[in-house]
């Protein structure tokens, strides 16, 4: 079993917009936090690709990566993950191709098949094509084949990505149910999980993985990366009222609405039904609210269970100083595991 100071730590960032701020802070505070991260030794720091949120700035994800990139000097940088259903394939590979030939060897490419929206946004980012999904396979080896200078895969006969043919753009597989990792596993790539969406499916998910995995020429062992929401402080006291602001973003998405990132409240009561307070613990099983000792000893658990190979951290926090300091907590907490 690994140890945690032996597991590399990112960061998933969803470039929150805040109540009272605008997306020109969010895009300030990430880089900020990129750069905080890098000092702390952070691994990687990706992005994650969302439309029609009020509270997410990260829509135009390509952009972004590349000002992070931009900002930072080592951090490798990537999307946690592309909505590939939302993009013509040809495009994503030259966008990633152009930020790989900008910032050689620090460029990840994870992709999702969600769309990453509600129905309105898909339907106006799509154009009435009528993806749902199905067509992932067939887009991401049609992506894969842009990259690869021998043409191998589904591309159109005649059409190249430059940037991008030859270049090396590692792909990771993104999901939160079974679809994603069973493809990853097939096709020999990394596959990363969100557990802070869908917990109940972690460990199967990880097995259909690490059970269908074939080696290839990317990879030659089953890699696993896992997503958490951590949210460190001081005290736990504290660091269980910062997390506030989150279950109140859970709590607009359970109904349905959107809205920017809000301050924390001293407790959630009132706030939610007894119905939603327990949907939220179940989704919950896998963040972390709690001082340096809680963290340590809630990821030493979450590693038993998992043998992961990664872990990327998601800290929505209403406050930036708040933000940066719950990740410089983490990372204390890993090194001196």
């Amino acid at each position: 079993m690994k140890q945690l100071r032996d597991i590399p730590i990112s960061v998933l960032d969803l470039a929150p917009i805040v109540e009272g701020g605008t997306a020109a802070d969010s895009f300030h505070n990430s880089l900020d936090l990129a750069r905080h991260a890098e000092g702390w030794g952070y691994h990687r720091y990706w992005l994650a690709e969302h439309h029609n949120m009020t509270g997410i700035a990260s829509s135009a994800t390509s952009l972004v990566i590349g000002h992070i990139a931009a900002g930072t000097s080592s951090i490798r940088v990537g999307s946690g993950g592309i909505m590939l259903s939302n993009h013509a394939p040809l495009v994503i590979a030259e966008q990633f191709g152009t930020l790989e030939s900008l910032y050689p060897g620090r460029i990840d490419l994870g992709l999702g098949r969600a769309p990453g929206s509600d129905q309105p946004a898909s339907r106006a980012l799509r154009r009435g094509l009528g993806h749902d999904g199905g067509e992932f396979s067939e887009q991401l080896s049609e992506l894969r084949a842009y990259f690869d200078p021998e043409g191998a895969g589904s591309r159109p006969p005649g059409v190249r990505a430059v940037p991008g043919e030859g270049l090396n753009v590692p792909i990771w597989l993104l999901g939160s149910s079974g679809f994603s990792a069973r493809l990853a596993g097939q096709l020999g790539l990394p596959f990363a999980f969100a557990s802070h969406f869908a917990p109940e499916y972690l460990l199967p998910a990880l097995d259909l993985y690490r059970n269908s995995f074939q080696p290839s020429a990317a990879l030659a062992k089953p890699h696993v990366m896992v997503g958490l929401g951590i949210t460190a402080a001081e005290t736990t006291e504290e660091a269980r009222k910062l997390a506030t602001s989150q279950q109140q973003q859970f709590l607009n998405i359970i109904r349905g609405r959107t809205g920017k990132l809000q301050p924390p409240v001293d407790s959630m009561d009132g706030l939610w039904t007894m119905q939603e307070k327990a949907i939220m613990l179940e989704k919950q099983q896998y963040s972390i609210s709690g001082d340096k000792a809680a963290v340590k000893e809630r990821l030493q658990q979450i590693q038993e269970e998992t043998d992961a190979d990664e872990w990327i951290i998601a800290s929505q926090i209403y406050d930036h100083s708040a933000r940066l300091r719950s990740y410089e907590l983490v990372a204390e907490a890993i090194k001196e595991s």
